[in-house]
């Protein structure tokens, strides 16, 4: 029992991370999808969802360091880790931090879908109020994280972009001696 405890806490906190992704992702897709967004944006934000979801996995992975911190003893991370297979997948999704992987926008959707699983699971199989009620506050959770982390990419994105574009600035420069006409 003490282990299935356990092993449930750490179910929760990867759902809380990793399960509002999937419905980001459909929202942001179909919002870059309309008209008006495609003359804007040109799939920006579409281009951003793989980063903002290794940030989640970013966290993800420094929640787990800060549990295990004072003793990273092997014996001391087995002892603590439930569901390893689980962990490491939620782990691997700050591979998209790199470009080439971050560029592949339907690989970060289709990691995410293992954790939705759990969700539908517990859907179909309990018949328990209160565990349905505690995944959908879990999933509340899951989906304000990760808007959160949409929005620190975008305001990142956003930042750089327009310190690249200020006069004075060396990309500026090198864009303007380029160019005689400018």
């Amino acid at each position: 029992m003490n282990e299935d405890f356990f092993a449930y806490l750490q179910q929760i906190e990867l759902l809380a991370f990793f399960s509002g992704y999937p419905l980001i992702y459909a929202i942001v897709f179909f919002i870059s999808g309309t008209e008006r967004m495609k003359n804007k944006l040109n799939g920006i934000f579409i281009s951003l969802l793989p980063y903002a979801y290794a940030l989640v996995g970013t966290c993800y992975l420094g929640i787990q360091i800060i549990n295990v911190y004072p003793d990273f003893s092997v014996s001391h991370i087995k002892e603590f880790i439930q569901l390893p297979y689980l962990m490491l997948w939620g782990i691997l999704s700050i591979l998209f931090w790199i470009p080439a992987l971050g560029r592949q926008k339907w690989l970060s959707l289709m990691h995410s879908l293992v954790y939705i699983f759990f969700i539908i699971k517990d859907f179909v199989l309990s018949t328990d109020k209160e565990v349905l009620r505690n995944d959908m506050n879990i999933y509340s959770v899951s989906l304000l994280i990760n808007i959160g982390s949409f929005a620190i990419i975008l305001l990142i994105y956003f930042l750089f972009s327009k310190s690249k574009n200020k006069p004075g600035s060396p990309e500026s420069s090198n864009i303007s001696s380029e160019n005689p006409a400018l």
